[in-house]
């Protein structure tokens, strides 16, 4: 009787497992593709894949490098949002710096490839090479002209609240020898350069404001890299820096690039979630049906 009990509860357990194993293992997956596969729906369920002459090129969710092969922009096209997801919109390496606010000191090496960016001169480097791209000031508030951090460390005894009153030694960590420092002195004192290799801790560390406006023309996501680092979206106001170079290298108006901007701009989510974005990697393959490139 005990296992005559026994045997009824396992096979009714069993039959429990194969009608659960069916329903959520075949019917509600193969229900969900059938969904998915329906109009207005089915390019999302795939990816937003593009397709140019039936060839993938892409996705519109995924950014992209427009970028040679040394890395340097290329001139015709739209340049998208900074990455740091591996080698740069890798969806298998999708992430961020992690570098935070306080991130201000580099570390400088003998060998440039051993040099690791602070946030602040990686801000700092971007805004100089996309300012001087497209001819306007890339200059901001805390960095040197030539693309730095302008970050001071001041040596010397301190007063109650941390302060350095009387510094004995100032150097610009982030400028290595044998670089002119962006400031020539401090509280009357030389600042020197920075040694590759030294550790300048020991000072206070002091950021230094310099005379940059704070309303610089390149914003702030053309500096940045996004949390997930395949951001394919940049702000209208990047994109607006950017016609005039577009124009020149593809020969056309600036009208014409402004109304192929306006056509992939969309406007908040629901009307109030997010900012305003256009979609970089679709900017450019319409651009390319458009008005090819002839370089």
């Amino acid at each position: 009787m005990r296992m005559s009990t026994w045997i009824r509860q396992h096979l009714a357990a069993l039959r429990a497992l194969l009608v659960l194993t069916a329903i959520t293992g075949i019917v509600y997956p193969l229900a969900v593709f059938v969904v998915a596969q329906l109009p207005g729906l089915h390019d999302k369920a795939d990816g937003s894949l593009i397709t140019v002459d039936g060839k993938m090129v892409g996705s519109s969710l995924i950014g992209q490098s427009f970028t040679d092969k040394d890395g340097n922009a290329l001139g015709q096209y739209f340049q998208s949002r900074p990455s740091a997801a591996g080698d740069g919109y890798d969806p298998m390496a999708s992430g961020a710096s992690n570098l935070g606010p306080e991130s201000i000191v580099d570390t400088l090496d003998a060998d440039p490839a051993n040099v690791k960016l602070s946030l602040l001169s990686t801000v700092c480097s971007r805004s100089k090479a996309v300012g001087d791209r497209e001819g306007v000031d890339g200059s901001r508030p805390f960095c040197t002209k030539d693309g730095v951090g302008a970050v001071l460390s001041v040596i010397g005894p301190r007063d109650a609240d941390g302060e350095v009153s009387h510094p004995v030694q100032v150097v610009s960590v982030n400028e290595a020898c044998p670089t002119t420092p962006f400031l020539g002195t401090y509280k009357g004192v030389e600042v020197e350069c920075a040694k590759p290799g030294e550790d300048y801790s020991i000072g206070r560390i002091v950021p230094i404001y310099g005379n940059a406006a704070t309303d610089t023309p390149v914003p702030t996501d053309a500096v940045t890299a996004s949390g997930s680092g395949l951001d394919p979206n940049i702000s209208p106001e990047y994109a607006a820096i950017q016609v005039a170079r577009i124009a020149k290298v593809r020969s056309i108006s600036e009208d014409q690039v402004r109304e192929l901007v306006d056509a992939h701009t969309d406007g908040r989510t629901l009307g109030f979630l997010g900012e305003p974005r256009v979609n970089v990697v679709e900017l450019n393959l319409d651009l390319d049906r458009r008005y090819p490139f002839r370089g």
